[in-house]
């Protein structure tokens, strides 16, 4: 370097010199396994390279799809709900007659009332799909519960004896299995 001028020197036109390339493995990343020269501890970092912008796109349109599904969902739901309510306040008029005539002492009109409401809700529930399970035969322990067992007279052990709760499915849900008491 001293076949250069002395005024190249001050003005800085010298010739920089070229960082080594380690050898230290691969590297990973975007670059695959080129190598990265090792960096002048007092030059400034540069900002990274933004995201790519079809990158960001779908970030938002995923956001997008998975806020409207949300909605959707709720939706759907709060439109089920509505539903089943409108069909069940009829219900609701029916009980309040009954206990309307309650309060008149008519005995008569209570018992029909409430017979009414019975049928009215379970058309309801049957419309929605709820049937009631069959609780005659032998015990299954995946729509009954066995809440007791005695003995059975003239009926065979694991047969159901009595049903104390009435069990229900939706579709191919049990809701509530019946409760039984089985025979030994």
């Amino acid at each position: 370097m001293t076949d250069q001028a002395p005024e190249d020197r001050e003005i800085g036109l010298e010739e920089e010199p070229q960082a080594p390339v380690r050898d230290s493995g691969p590297v990973e990343g975007a670059r695959g396994n080129r190598e990265v020269p090792p960096t002048d501890p007092g030059a400034v970092e540069a900002e990274p390279a933004p995201p790519d912008e079809s990158y960001l796109r779908l970030a938002a349109d995923f956001d997008n799809y998975k806020k409207r599904v949300a909605r959707e969902h709720a939706e759907l739901t709060r439109r089920a709900t509505e539903r089943l309510v409108e069909e069940l306040l009829p219900v609701l008029d029916d009980l309040e007659r009954a206990l309307e005539a309650v309060e008149q002492h008519e005995e008569a009109k209570l018992e029909d009332g409430v017979r009414l409401v019975h049928r009215a809700l379970a058309e309801v529930l049957r419309k929605e799909g709820v049937e009631e399970i069959a609780a005659e035969g032998a015990f299954d322990p995946h729509v009954h519960e066995a809440l007791l067992t005695q003995p059975g007279d003239g009926i065979e052990s694991g047969d159901v004896l009595q049903v104390l709760q009435k069990g229900y499915r939706l579709g191919d849900k049990v809701v509530r299995p019946a409760r039984v008491i089985v025979a030994e």
